[in-house]
């Protein structure tokens, strides 16, 4: 059997290894995002519609 410390430690590493995952994937995300920026192109998103801002156009705000 397990003691309660070798749990919790084991629960700990586990935690530590998906923070460690979501971490590397927001970067690669990011520097996606900023080479997308500076070579100009499309964002690559999934879920936004480019034509959907929430600014309204220069002629609208009248």
């Amino acid at each position: 059997m397990t003691s309660e410390k070798d749990r919790q430690e084991t629960q700990k590493q586990r935690r530590n290894a998906r923070l460690a995952e979501q971490l590397r994937t927001n970067l690669q995300r990011r520097k996606g995002q900023a080479r997308a920026r500076r070579t100009g192109e499309a964002d690559k998103r999934q879920g936004i519609d480019p034509a959907a801002g929430s600014d309204p156009s220069p002629s609208e705000k009248g």
